[in-house]
């Protein structure tokens, strides 16, 4: 079985899970480090799998521009081109299309773009992209699809999902054909931006077809909190019960311990990574910026309840002079800390969901972290 749902909390729809791929099984809810060119950014594949990293998630968009089919085909996919062997995810671009739009031109048919590499341009169709992810050996695959800006009229949002349907479709049929010669399993993604009428629309339409998994996508792109709490809820329940719900984009913990509660089972997140190489660091007791005057002569840990190698050997002083002097060692140990906190975040999750106390889990969480620090 692809997917087996292990716990429901008794309390609330937060569960747990297994989804068994090719390279692993994944226990969820699951945090994906995000590796976008193949790695994750200052850390190596050895430290990853040290803190517990179960499954991280690359982006085919990138690596269709660079290194490209050919080396990775050459290599045997991207897991030995990579030395990771645990399962991999693959997002298909539509974010970074939408984020790079003054390059592209999008047409039902797919879209024509500019690498912001090399200006290079490139026809990109639904079929093409999972082509490229299935050869490549990714374990799960994302469809094509149009991330809706934000914020968007009712009108436009319904054009880019209905477009985002078409494109499913062609890349469902696609990947139906191939089945049997791949083991990547495809997932649908859910639009409709921030209007729920589209989303439940957009539902309608892909819950129908026979997807292995879904996601939410078209959120954390600047709609606020509380537009993006309430989406992901009600796009949550329109997912099928019974298959993987995977909330694009979204890491913070105030956002991931809400979704969870909602019964989402899968994230992803540049910001942890990309927190901690702006000195920006998480802490049971909320966000720790490094680069304030006060931790220059502060010889505590950075976060007493923290076990990461960091924690157990360094000063906020020491983590203090190493971003201040801008020595690269303060970006891995700044980011193998963070990546860390997340990851065990989710083992607590998984523990208190299993014994019922999802709940109180939650409460006691946020009666110490501070949103705002």
């Amino acid at each position: 079985m692809f997917f087996q749902i292990e716990h429901k909390d008794k309390n609330c729809n937060a569960r747990t899970g297994k989804i068994n791929l090719e390279h692993g099984v994944v226990e969820v809810p699951v945090f994906m480090p995000v590796g976008t060119q193949a790695s994750v950014k200052a850390l190596t594949q050895e430290e990853l799998e040290d803190i517990g990293t179960t499954i991280i998630l690359c982006n085919a968009y990138h690596l269709y521009l660079r290194p490209g089919l050919e080396t990775l085909s050459v290599a045997g996919g991207i897991h030995p081109f990579m030395s990771w062997e645990k399962p991999i995810l693959t997002d298909s671009g539509g974010f970074q299309l939408f984020s790079l739009a003054h390059l592209n031109k999008v047409t039902n048919e797919g879209v024509i773009f500019q690498s912001h590499i090399d200006g290079s341009r490139h026809h990109i169709t639904p079929e093409k992209m999972i082509q490229f992810q299935m050869d490549i050996g990714a374990d799960i695959i994302m469809s094509f699809d149009e991330c809706t800006p934000y914020p968007v009229s009712h009108k436009d949002a319904e054009k880019s999902m209905r477009r985002t349907i078409v494109w499913e479709k062609k890349g469902f049929e696609y990947w139906k054909e191939r089945n049997e010669q791949s083991h990547s399993q495809l997932f649908g993604i859910l639009q409709g931006s921030v209007y729920e009428d589209l989303r439940i629309k957009c539902a309608g339409e892909l819950c129908g077809i026979d997807f292995p998994g879904f996601a939410i996508g078209g959120v954390s792109v600047g709609e606020t909190d509380e537009e993006r709490h309430r989406i992901t809820e009600v796009s949550a329940k329109l997912l099928p019960e019974n298959k993987p719900r995977y909330l694009m984009g979204v890491g913070a913990p105030e956002d991931v311990l809400w979704a969870i509660r909602c019964g989402v089972d899968m994230f992803d997140c540049v910001m942890p990574t990309r927190n901690a190489r702006n000195g920006c660091l998480f802490t049971s007791h909320g966000k720790l910026n490094i680069r304030n005057a006060r931790f220059v002569r502060d010889f505590n840990p950075l976060d007493e309840e923290c076990t990461c190698p960091v924690c157990k050997r360094y000063t906020r002083a020491y983590l203090s002079h190493l971003y201040r002097a801008k020595e690269i060692l303060a970006f891995r140990l700044n980011t193998l800390h963070n990546v860390y906190f997340m990851l065990k975040l989710f083992e607590k999750v998984r523990q208190a969901i299993r014994e019922d106390r999802y709940l109180d889990f939650y409460n006691d969480f946020f009666s110490k972290y501070n949103i705002g620090n």
